[in-house]
């Protein structure tokens, strides 16, 4: 139980780590690049665009056994808490990165007029007005996801990833083992509730309005 939940953690720190980057990036690209702001390109919006809502509408499971020849090329391997980063990152960035795009729309264009009226170039802009001022809506974002994601590793568990979703589908169900269901199944809710409550200290620190 122990090396499960390490596995769990394991997997979900991981993959909020490079979705928080991954997803800004992403989200970034669909907000600059829409009507009207810094980097307007329609194509590129579209194509941005559309790469999110094919890879956030795709079930994880599976997203997960599309993804098993990527996988195999990169570690070798699609067993274990390592071969589920690809889908875990890949499945989740999509999905926060409109989250990202939403939170930036909701800066207030006063500042960001006032940083063009006072030279700010495009650099300053982003990471001196608009990550900054949308900071509080990002954590809550990633809060958001990294929830999303304890739940992918249990998915993940049940085709070998390992983690409280492999125990709880190897040794809870199919060994016709309730208890060991149960006892997974709490400590899932245990993480998902530090994560909330982490995420809602950090939001309401970060948040200065």
């Amino acid at each position: 139980m122990l090396g499960a939940t390490w596995e769990t953690l394991y997997m979900s720190g991981v993959a909020i780590f490079f979705t928080f980057f991954f997803g800004i990036a992403l989200g970034l690209i669909l907000f600059l690049s829409s009507k009207g702001q810094l980097w307007e390109n329609k194509v590129v919006n579209s194509i941005t665009s559309a790469f999110v809502n094919i890879f956030r509408s795709v079930p994880f499971i599976i997203l997960i056994i599309l993804l098993i020849p990527f996988t195999t090329a990169i570690l070798g391997t699609m067993l274990g808490p390592n071969a589920a980063l690809p889908a875990l990152i890949i499945g989740s960035s999509p999905f926060y990165a409109r989250l990202v795009e939403i939170g930036l729309r909701e800066v207030d264009k006063g500042v960001v007029e006032a940083a063009r009226s006072m030279g700010a170039n495009q650099g300053h802009i982003i990471f001196k007005v608009l990550l900054p001022e949308s900071m509080p809506a990002l954590v809550s974002g990633i809060t958001v996801t990294g929830i999303l994601l304890v739940s992918f590793t249990a998915m993940a568990g049940v085709i070998g990833a390992g983690g409280l979703g492999d125990l709880a589908f190897r040794d809870g169900f199919q060994r016709n083992s309730p208890d060991v269901t149960l006892v997974a199944t709490v400590i899932t809710l245990v993480i998902v509730f530090i994560l909330q409550g982490i995420g809602d200290v950090l939001t309401r620190n970060i948040d200065k309005r």
